[in-house]
């Protein structure tokens, strides 16, 4: 009797299922330097080591699955975002990722924050961010949520909506205040990764067109408002960017929205936001421009923009948030099975299922978004087999890695780290299947601070009231 290894007819051809971007690994162990934070690396004995601290060490104080953050990381980016723009104003996006400590980490390196609801705007001012330099976003801000911006002193509100307007004019009058606005506007312009396209993309739920005139009304009526300040325009064309392209157009369709604003007001507005959807390396084969490119190429399309159309270079934002978070995170998971799966012509998949899934990572499922790993608590000497990394949820769509080449002898119990996991991973996590969360932990020169407990089952029992 033959036995067959568990890979099965996978060794007939490694690369046969594989996606053309996905290539064969020279060294299975080997990191793609861009895919992980600054202080992640192997060991002599080849274990993944983040900070100071392996994977096996990490699972072994906090348990599995857990988010980990490279905390110098983290500031180091936040830092070098803020370097690189000079004089421009950076906010970080807390929706890929906020806790109050981040918070914390975001105020004291003297970015803004932009948050997008009453309980992001909470944890914000928990952590102690000065609330000038927080921007509240939303397209349908409650009343309470507006109340509780103004009462903090937020620096900005970024309107979305003439109703919107009237709720601030109303809570304004109550409060006996002024409120600092910025117009967000819809440029026709969406810009995804490297690829952009400039006509039709306004049939969203946010912001004011362009097309129309809907945003140079908003404008004309909040300058004129007694209850609103009005800064500035804001608009926002897409995420996961590589690139300034799509920025190109959406500079020269903004600037000359104020130039409008100009002629009809004589008053030159002072503020322009562009805001965000830096992308990431998720993959080895993604190639995401850098901050001092990023720079330099907007500050070039805005200076250029703002000489043709007789205006001031206005004080000028950008709004990060994946790409400060984002590499600065790695999910680990524990194995559980590994199976290979026939998918006809004497093929078969392998399929590697772990501790996690879906409801703590639910991007892969929701945008079919590609993600990386590698097997994290030893080095293996055997060859890479094709891979798919799944989670433990009741989905056939529970899949954290659709596609990598992992080794040979992946087995239960062994450790799987997924890299650029610290943007939309935890932010997005649910309790599908009654799962609670896993912890977030950050590491700092091999010491471990919890950053958000791990949920438990009495936690998910709390909230039921029933008997």
């Amino acid at each position: 009797m033959t036995h067959m290894h568990v890979a099965g007819a996978i060794h007939a051809d490694a690369t046969a299922h594989a996606p053309q971007w996905l290539t064969l690994p020279e060294d299975v162990n080997a990191l793609t330097k861009q895919l992980w934070s600054s202080n992640t690396r192997r060991t002599d004995a080849g274990e993944l080591e983040i900070a100071g601290r392996t994977a096996a060490s990490i699972i072994d104080e906090v348990g599995s699955p857990v988010y980990v953050i490279d905390a110098d990381d983290f500031r180091s980016r936040a830092r070098r975002w803020r370097e690189a723009f000079g004089d421009w104003q950076v906010f970080y996006a807390g929706k890929s990722f906020l806790c109050t400590t981040v918070a914390r980490w975001i105020n004291e390196e003297g970015l803004g924050l932009d948050v997008c609801s009453g309980g992001e705007l909470a944890v914000a001012l928990r952590g102690g961010m000065d609330p000038a330099r927080i921007g509240m976003h939303g397209n349908n801000k409650s009343d309470d949520e507006l109340r509780a911006a103004l009462a903090a002193g937020v620096g900005r509100i970024i309107v979305d909506s003439s109703q919107e307007i009237g709720r601030l004019e109303r809570l304004c009058a109550e409060l006996d205040t002024v409120a600092e606005v910025m117009i967000r506007v819809t440029t026709g312009v969406e810009a995804h990764t490297h690829e952009y396209i400039a006509t039709a993309h306004e049939d969203q739920k946010f912001g004011f067109s362009i097309n129309g005139g809907a945003a140079l009304v908003a404008l004309v009526r909040s300058h004129h408002s007694p209850y609103l300040h009005l800064r500035g325009v804001h608009s926002h064309i897409g995420s996961q960017i590589f690139d300034t392209d799509g920025f190109e157009v959406a500079a020269r369709r903004t600037l000359k929205l104020i130039a409008q604003f100009k002629e009809a007001t004589g008053t030159e507005l002072g503020e322009l936001d562009l805001g965000g959807g830096f992308g990431i390396a998720y993959v080895k084969e993604d190639t995401p421009a850098t901050p001092e490119e990023l720079a330099a190429g907007l500050r070039s399309i805005v200076e250029h923009e703002c000489r043709g159309f007789g205006l001031q270079v206005p004080l000028m934002s950008v709004e990060p948030g994946r790409a400060i978070c984002g590499p600065s995170g790695t999910a680990l998971y524990t194995v559980g099975t590994v199976k290979a799966v026939e998918i006809g012509s004497g093929q078969a998949r392998r399929y590697i299922s772990v501790d996690g899934g879906m409801s703590d990572n639910i991007r892969p499922a929701l945008y079919a978004a590609e993600y990386s790993a590698t097997l994290a608590n030893r080095a293996s000497s055997t060859g890479p087999v094709l891979s798919r990394v799944v989670g433990k949820h009741c989905e056939g769509g529970d899949i954290l890695v659709r596609d990598e080449f992992l080794p040979d002898d992946v087995m239960p119990g062994d450790l799987i780290a997924v890299p650029a996991a610290g943007a939309y991973s935890r932010s997005m996590a649910s309790n599908y299947n009654h799962v609670p969360r896993p912890p977030v932990v950050a590491v700092a020169d091999g010491r471990i601070t919890t950053l958000l407990r791990r949920e438990t089952l009495d936690d998910l029992l709390a909230l039921d009231a029933g008997a």
